[in-house]
């Protein structure tokens, strides 16, 4: 698997997962991720989604699905630091729509509102596929832990940018593709900062 150092990272060590990488240090270096699951993992959100509107439906109802999550942990976890942490990704989650809907109002041939867009939201889940609880029985990460909650943040990250890229793959339409990618590459991003957050709590 290329030059990155194999390691059992603190997430997932003795969960059953036999490819690990380390996150911490190396990321500025890390230029391609590891999905799990059947290559048609998720695809199904995007069927029929054949317009680069539709397409941009999907993707923020898929982000909309993970802040829905990360909203729903504050209240059921203890630690502070903990809590703040899934604030946090949450506010990041915000960021990510904003680009979303704002891309959305230059293909669309009309004005829409944020709530009319918000109206054509087609499935609560998380970005990569799979639901928020599908993700916590696979990874089972201790939810009062900053490092655990970042690692699973990640993982999710990195099954949504391969999701996006086999979208993209997948679409016949050249400015569905374009658009897909484009989300990928804002997914490649937002990996990069978690890797620096990551970064911080280990030094």
């Amino acid at each position: 698997m290329g030059g990155r150092s194999r390691v059992a990272a603190q997430m997932l060590s003795g969960k059953g997962f036999s490819e690990v990488y380390n996150l911490a240090g190396g990321i500025k270096g890390w230029t391609s991720e590891s999905a799990f699951g059947v290559e048609e993992l998720g695809l199904s959100y995007f069927e029929g989604a054949e317009t680069p509107e539709t397409n941009l439906i999907v993707a923020y109802s898929l982000e909309q699905g993970l802040r829905d999550f990360y909203l729903s942990m504050i209240p059921a976890v203890k630690n502070k630091d903990a809590r703040d942490l899934f604030q946090k990704l949450a506010d990041i989650e915000i960021n990510h729509q904003n680009r979303i809907y704002n891309e959305y109002l230059s293909f669309s041939e009309q004005s829409v509102s944020r709530e009319e867009f918000e109206q054509s939201i087609v499935a609560r889940v998380a970005e990569g596929g799979l639901t928020t609880q599908e993700y916590l029985n696979i990874f089972k990460p201790d939810l009062e832990s900053s490092v655990d909650i970042i690692s699973l943040a990640m993982s999710i990250e990195a099954q949504a940018l391969d999701l996006y890229q086999r979208a993209a793959d997948k679409t016949s339409d050249e400015r569905s593709k374009k658009i897909l990618m484009k989300i990928a590459e804002e997914e490649r991003v937002h990996l990069n900062e978690l890797g620096k957050l990551m970064d911080s709590m280990n030094t």
